[in-house]
Parts: structure tokens; C-alpha cells; sequence
């Protein structure tokens, strides 16, 4: 299959004949048997442990990837990590990490805008913030994400993170998860001031099990004419409680999102989180990224 890649790395392709499959199997279907650890903490440094999303971009013949390190401690600063590969495979970690030490940067997502990338990321509290960036290693802290209500207010102070950007036919998308209760969608046409499209979150959790309490969003993607959601979740109680797993959704609006019936892509127990799809000019790869970046092959 021959792809062609954005910079915001998804696909755009023909719409499919009415009838299609609503979730291919290029987008479902990875081989748990493939999977490779490729990525992990380094020990005694201050990446020694590996949190939440990460974000892979290839940019050219580079793949990119930005992620979230810390010492291991509760507390500890969640900071920015920066690398660099030539397969997706074997990474090289960059000489001046972490990249803007002295602010707390997790859960992060980096696209493409022109000449400059922008990256959105939880901060301190899981309040989520953006930076804007001409190479992928400086960065300028733009502030807190300013998100209102569809009357104009803010939304209620607390935490919202999480924090996914797309873009569509000129428009910013922003999708969020506030205490991991539901997604909620938000666009703008500058990045600066983001406004609900409604004031009830687009996907909420359950009715599956593996997603029966909390939800948060990875990845939107648009292949084929749909827009398809990656996203992670898992249940408070029961047998599987706080092992997180990812799933799948699609929609054609970006606003009424059905769930994949097979979910979650991976099994519950495995604990792997932060899913995305990363296409290598031929094909999807599917990457988790929480605690440890795994890359699985598609099944044939």
C-alpha cells in the first residue's frame, strides 16, 4: 500500500465505495507477537522512568520523538526528552536533554505548522499549556491553553489535560480530558482562544470494561474519509482495575465517535497506554508509550 504523510502524520485518502468496513484492518489489526521494546528509562539518569504520551514524528528520513521523563519519585518534575532515529527502532537521545528543564512538560503531543512546530502538553496540576518551536529542541512556552465554553467563559478551573491537536480543511481541532472523566472538543482558527463545539464531552466512558471509568484522548487520524480516534482507558474496580488499554473509535463529524467493538487493540492485562499509529510510507505501526515505548507490527 502506498501512503503519503502530512504534518500532522496521518493519512488522506480517496473515500471509500458506501458499505466499506467503518475500521479497517490496517488501523485494528497489530500483532502482539511483534511487539518490540524500543525505548526505556535510562537508569541513574533523570529519565530513569518513561510517563504517559509520548509523540513520534517522522519528519523526512528523521523519525522524531519528543517524551516525558522523571526520577522515579511521585513528585518528581515531569520533564521533556528529545531523540532522534533513523528505522523507529533504535533512537539516539539528544545532548542537551531535558529540553526546557525548568517547566514540567508530560503527556505531549508535537505537529507540524508551516515552518514551526507546535506542541501541546499537560503542566503543572494537568493544566494543559502549548509552545511553538523552529527546529524541534528550543522551545517558547506560549502560555496555558485557553479554552471557553460555548458562551464564551472559561471552562471551570481544575485539571484538563490530555491535550490532541488536528487539523482539518483550515481548521484547529483540540480534544481533552479533564480528570480522565471524558473527552471534550474545542476548535479554533489560531491557536490562541479555543471554543467547545458543545459543552457535553464527544466520547465518555464504557460501556466496555476496559474503558468503563476513564477515557483520554491520543491521536486523531483521517483515512479514507473518516476520522478515526485513538484513545486509552480503563476501569476504578474489579478484576482489571487501573490497568489501562487502547482503543479505537471513528466518526464523520469529529463530534458523534463510535467505539471499535473489538477494543481494546491490545489485551487489557498487557498494561500498555498512550497508543498511536505511525505510517512508515508503506504501512501503520502501532507505538504505546506508557511505561515503555512498544512498537507492534501489523498482523498478516
Amino acid at each position: 500500500m502506498s501512503v503519503r504523510i502530512s504534518w500532522v502524520a496521518l493519512f488522506v485518502m480517496v473515500a471509500p465505495a458506501f458499505g466499506q468496513e467503518q475500521f479497517p484492518s490496517e488501523l485494528v489489526r497489530f500483532d502482539p507477537t511483534s511487539v518490540k521494546t524500543v525505548f526505556q528509562g535510562a537508569p541513574q539518569q533523570w529519565d530513569r522512568r518513561i510517563r504517559e504520551r509520548g509523540w513520534i514524528l517522522r519528519d523526512g528520513d528523521v523519525w522524531k520523538l519528543w517524551y516525558t521523563g522523571y526520577d522515579a519519585t511521585p513528585t518528581g518534575r515531569r520533564q521533556l526528552g528529545y531523540a532522534t532515529s533513523k528505522d523507529g527502532i533504535r533512537w539516539e537521545r539528544h545532548r542537551l536533554n531535558p529540553l526546557h528543564p525548568d517547566t514540567w512538560i508530560e503527556d505531549m503531543q508535537v505537529v507540524r505548522d508551516g515552518e514551526r512546530y507546535v506542541m501541546v502538553a499537560e503542566g503543572v496540576k494537568d493544566r494543559a499549556h502549548w509552545f511553538t518551536s523552529t527546529d524541534g529542541i528550543v522551545w517558547k512556552r506560549m502560555g496555558s491553553i485557553d479554552i471557553r465554553k460555548t458562551n464564551g467563559e472559561r471552562i471551570a478551573d481544575g485539571a484538563y489535560g490530555t491535550p490532541t491537536l488536528f487539523r482539518h480543511e483550515g481548521k484547529w481541532y483540540l480534544f481533552y480530558e479533564r480528570g480522565d472523566r471524558g473527552i471534550w472538543l474545542a476548535t479554533s482558527k489560531d491557536l490562541q482562544t479555543w471554543q467547545h463545539v458543545q459543552d457535553e464531552a464527544v466520547i465518555v466512558p464504557g460501556p466496555g470494561a476496559y474503558d468503563r471509568d476513564q477515557v483520554a484522548m491520543n491521536q486523531v487520524i483521517h483515512y479514507q474519509g473518516r476520522f478515526y480516534a485513538y484513545y486509552h482507558g480503563a476501569a476504578l474496580t474489579g478484576p482489571q482495575a487501573n490497568l489501562w488499554s487502547s482503543a479505537i473509535a471513528v466518526s464523520d463529524d469529529l463530534i458523534h465517535w463510535k467505539k471499535y467493538a473489538q477494543n481494546p487493540l491490545m489485551p487489557v492485562e498487557k498494561n500498555v497506554s498512550s497508543g498511536i499509529v505511525i505510517p512508515d510510507g508503506k504501512r501503520f505501526l502501532f507505538y504505546t508509550m506508557h511505561p515503555e515505548i512498544k512498537r507492534y507490527e501489523p498482523l498478516k
